[in-house]
């Protein structure tokens, strides 16, 4: 009987079983059942995640959590993550392989130089893919497939678990994008964190511009919704994304700001067709079948 993947890794601690979390280690259940799961979250979220299948063991502290783990995924919020990394390289084992799953990568990272210093090694990561949803209740084993995952590091990176690690993402569908801290939160500044804010300051100008009979909204077609999908995401995932990237989104929305104004100076001049063919072109180039955990993160 052929073998299946080899893992690589034989304990996964699951450090926060939501959306991310949860769908990483459904995905490991699918594809590298060996793996022993343990969660750690909030007591009814590992309920959840548990009835799911997501994880086979669950611990009340980080500590408890991480022990005899040689994979373990940090997929908290932000600043959550911060908070815990001096306590993770602690109860780390030295040859566990400690990544996390935050959409910004640079502040984390160089707090992790601080305390990931000998023995368990801190890889950087992000995988690209998510919904506008968040909770295990939402968790797919497919939410990886098909998608982009940032790593930060180089693609020569002479540590067999890194290695291992991408090979792992790899077989769970997803495609290894190697860079540094700093060009990853200039990239999704631009490609993720802006469509956010203008979908959130579209539907204020939708709001305020609304009357008591119900205008603009009735009239609204399914491009409204569409344009508004990521304005279902709750403040509670973006308020640390914002507070940890933003001088690359003061930048982002400043250019968005221009392209804006010169879209008002053009709206009745050939000019405009030109910026018409110039998105229709990216559009081209972005639009492909969609995997179903695909969406921005």
């Amino acid at each position: 009987m052929p073998e299946g993947p080899q893992p690589g890794f034989r304990r996964a601690a699951i450090l926060g079983t939501g959306l991310i979390g949860g769908s990483f280690a459904l995905a490991l259940e699918k594809n590298f059942p060996a793996i022993r799961r343990v969660g750690f979250d909030r007591k009814d979220a590992l309920e959840r995640a548990r009835a799911r299948g997501a994880i086979q063991e669950s611990a009340s502290d980080l500590a408890g959590a991480v022990q005899g783990a040689d994979l373990i995924y940090i997929a908290l919020p932000i600043g959550a993550v911060i908070e815990s990394l001096p306590q993770i390289a602690a109860a780390a084992s030295p040859d566990a392989l400690v990544t996390d799953a935050c959409s910004t990568k640079a502040v984390i990272c160089r707090s992790a130089q601080e305390y990931f210093r000998n023995g368990a090694r801190f890889l950087g990561g992000h995988p690209i893919a998510g919904k506008e949803t968040s909770g295990v209740d939402h968790a797919v084993e497919t939410l990886f497939r098909g998608s982009r995952y940032a790593l930060i590091a180089q693609e020569t990176d002479p540590d067999s678990r890194v290695r291992k690690f991408a090979a792992l993402l790899r077989t769970l569908g997803a495609e290894p994008d190697w860079c540094d801290a700093e060009t990853h939160d200039w990239a999704v500044g631009i490609v993720s964190h802006l469509p956010q804010l203008l979908s959130v300051a579209l539907a204020r100008v939708v709001q305020d511009e609304s009357d008591e009979t119900g205008l603009p909204v009735t009239l609204a077609g399914q491009g409204l919704e569409d344009m508004l999908r990521l304005a279902g995401s709750p403040y509670s995932m973006w308020r640390d994304i914002c507070l940890t990237n933003s001088e690359n989104i003061s930048r982002s929305l400043d250019r968005l700001t221009q392209a804006v104004d010169y879209l008002r100076t053009i709206l009745a001049s050939k000019e405009l067709e030109e910026e018409f063919r110039a998105a229709n072109e990216l559009y081209k180039l972005l639009h492909k079948p969609q995997s179903q955990g695909g969406g921005q993160s």
